[in-house]
């Protein structure tokens, strides 16, 4: 069966425009502003410097990612730059112009980013415990004191969502409320809180959301919300610019593909010792772009636009 509600036809219309401006001018910008080396690859700052961009997922966001930031920094020699977009659109449009070296995306930021012309490669995702696939939970929570116990009961509720490019917090909800005969647009209220801690806290605490949806190692960390449903979904990965030298990609390749925390610790990088780090990364398990057909998969169901490029 194919969902094509009038609401999903224009789903993320904000960023939509965002990133289609950028597929136009990434010509020009991968020539103007990156920076080539002898053989002509290209970087997104020089040939000394590694940009590191992520979406702006948590308050902790760089706190968790500045242990593997440094590992990469020690195995490559070069400087690593901390790049957080302000949300998840600039994400894509920053791939799309060739302004990052490395990244760590949603599933549905990457497949949105290679619709759009990103020179971007998968290589892993992370895991948070020993033994787990790669993979988490999008999950739909109201406040813990609500009469709410089902999806059905999210229509005609102001429903917290994370961000219009967020695998978990959008495009499988979206779905999922679609499944139950809900327009994701036209029968709730979205309310956009832009990071999945904001999400959870909004749904906590009732006002401007009676419910939402987060990933779930956010939803973890309140006591102020009730899950009453979740869905499976494809790892979110750490993606390499494919303009990199051959060399630099295959070595970025190779570190990031499959690396536990126990590597990185005797490594010698002494801040991923830590309990936060350990909270957010276990190791990392090799993906490729065929991964990821699951969500190709529910943007061609949804009749989703901004999944089209």
């Amino acid at each position: 069966m194919r969902f094509t509600p009038k609401g999903m036809a224009a789903i993320a219309a904000a960023a939509l425009l965002t990133v289609g401006l950028a597929a136009c001018s990434s010509a020009s910008a991968n020539s103007d502003d990156a920076t080539a080396d002898a053989s002509g690859a290209t970087f997104a700052v020089d040939e000394n410097t590694l940009v590191f961009g992520v979406v702006p997922d948590s308050v902790d966001t760089e706190t968790n990612y500045q242990p593997l930031m440094d590992y990469i920094a020690q195995e490559t020699g070069k400087t690593v730059e901390y790049h957080e977009s302000t949300d998840y659109a600039a994400l894509i449009e920053a791939a799309v112009a060739g302004k990052i070296d490395v990244a760590s995306f949603s599933g549905f930021t990457y497949v949105t980013a290679k619709n759009n012309g990103a020179a971007i490669t998968p290589v892993s995702s992370i895991i948070t415990a020993e033994g787990q696939e790669p993979g988490y939970y999008s999950q739909a929570i109201v406040p813990a004191d609500s009469d709410i116990t089902d999806l059905a009961g999210f229509e005609g509720k102001k429903v917290c969502f994370v961000d219009p490019s967020s695998t978990s917090g959008y495009l499988f909800p979206s779905y999922n409320l679609l499944e139950e005969g809900i327009d994701p647009e036209t029968d709730v209220t979205p309310v956009f809180a832009g990071k999945h801690d904001v999400s959870v806290t909004k749904v906590g605490e009732g006002v401007e959301c009676e419910a939402g949806f987060a990933e779930d190692s956010e939803v973890a960390k309140s006591d102020k919300v009730t899950v009453i449903a979740e869905t499976m979904v494809p790892g979110a990965p750490i993606v390499v610019s494919d303009t990199l030298p051959e060399e630099l990609t295959a070595q970025l390749t190779d570190i990031l593909g499959e690396v536990s925390i126990d590597d990185i610790i005797a490594a010698g990088i002494e801040s991923a010792d830590s309990d936060g780090f350990r909270s957010v990364f276990f190791a990392t398990s090799p993906v490729d772009d065929a991964y990821y057909d699951t969500i190709r998969d529910i943007c061609e169901k949804t009749n989703a636009e901004q999944c089209q490029g």
